[in-house]
C-alpha cells in the first residue's frame, strides 16, 4: 500500500488513516480548519478542488451525513496516493478521486458543497518547506485563484455553498471575482496565529445566486499564551 517515502498518519477521528510523502504532499492547518467550517448536510453531494491527497474528503466524510464526496486533483501521483489512502479506510463507496484540471474538468453533476484549499504561501507564521513552495509555484501557473473561484461556481447547483480556505492578502480579488462569477460572500472567519497577531488565514462561505449581506465571524485563535492550541482549535483536531 505505501510507496517509498510514504508514511501513514493517524487523522483522528473515526479510525481513518492517511497516506502522506513529505515530499510530495502532506496537509496542513488550514485543511483541518477548512473540514471543520464547512458544512455538508445530510444527502448533499460534495465536490473538493485541488484535493492533493484527499484530505478534505476524507474528514468531511467522517464528519457529515453528506451523501457522496469527489476530490479532484491535478497530480496524477497525489491523485493516486489520495485514491490508496479512500482504499485503505474502505470508503471507495462514498469517495472518489478524479485525476484532472479544474479548468478543463467536465461533470454531468452538480454539487451542493464545494471546497478549496488552493495551494498559496503563508504569510510570516509557518513558512513551508522547500519542497511545498515548489508544489505552490507549480500550482500557481496551472491553476490561478479566479480558476478556482470559477470552477466552483461552475459545478454548483443554485443557492449552493462554496467554502475555502485563503490568505487574507487575497481577499480583495477572491471578492471581486466572486461576484463575477455569482458567488455571494455570506460568511468570512479571519484566523489569528495568537491573540493581537495579525491574521494568517481567512475561511470564506459563498452562496451561489445569494442575497449580499457579509456576516464576519470572531477570529478564530490558533495558540494560546501558553503556546498550546487553544480550546477550539484542540477540538477540531482531536474532538
Amino acid at each position: 500500500m505505501l510507496k517509498r517515502g510514504e508514511r501513514l498518519d493517524d487523522l483522528h477521528r473515526d479510525g481513518l488513516k492517511i497516506i502522506q510523502n513529505p515530499a510530495q504532499f502532506c496537509f496542513g492547518m488550514d485543511a483541518a480548519l477548512l473540514s471543520s467550517f464547512a458544512r455538508v448536510h445530510h444527502g448533499q453531494r460534495h465536490l473538493d478542488l485541488c484535493t492533493g491527497n484527499g484530505v478534505i474528503p476524507l474528514l468531511l466524510s467522517a464528519k457529515t451525513a453528506g451523501e457522496s464526496f469527489i476530490g479532484i486533483e491535478i497530480q496524477e501521483d497525489v491523485a493516486d496516493m489520495a485514491r490508496r489512502s479512500i482504499k485503505l479506510n474502505n470508503l471507495e463507496d462514498r469517495i472518489k478521486i478524479i485525476h484532472g484540471d479544474i479548468r478543463e474538468i467536465k461533470l454531468k453533476e452538480r454539487f451542493d458543497v464545494v471546497t478549496a484549499n488552493p495551494p498559496y504561501m503563508q504569510v510570516g507564521h509557518g513558512e513551508e518547506s522547500p519542497n511545498e513552495a515548489l508544489r505552490i509555484a507549480r500550482h500557481e501557473v496551472m491553476c490561478t485563484l479566479d480558476d478556482v473561484i470559477l470552477a466552483a461556481s461552475q459545478l454548483l447547483v443554485s443557492k449552493g455553498k462554496f467554502y475555502m480556505v485563503h490568505r487574507p492578502a487575497r481577499m480583495v480579488e477572491m471578492f471581486a471575482s466572486m461576484q463575477t462569477r455569482g458567488l455571494a460572500p455570506k460568511i468570512l472567519r479571519l484566523v489569528q496565529p495568537k491573540a493581537g497577531e495579525p491574521p494568517n488565514m481567512l475561511l470564506i462561505m459563498a452562496a451561489k445566486g445569494g442575497n449580499a449581506g457579509l456576516d464576519v465571524l470572531a477570529p478564530l485563535i490558533v495558540y494560546g499564551e501558553d503556546g498550546k492550541y487553544t480550546e477550539e482549535v484542540r477540538k477540531i483536531y482531536y474532538e
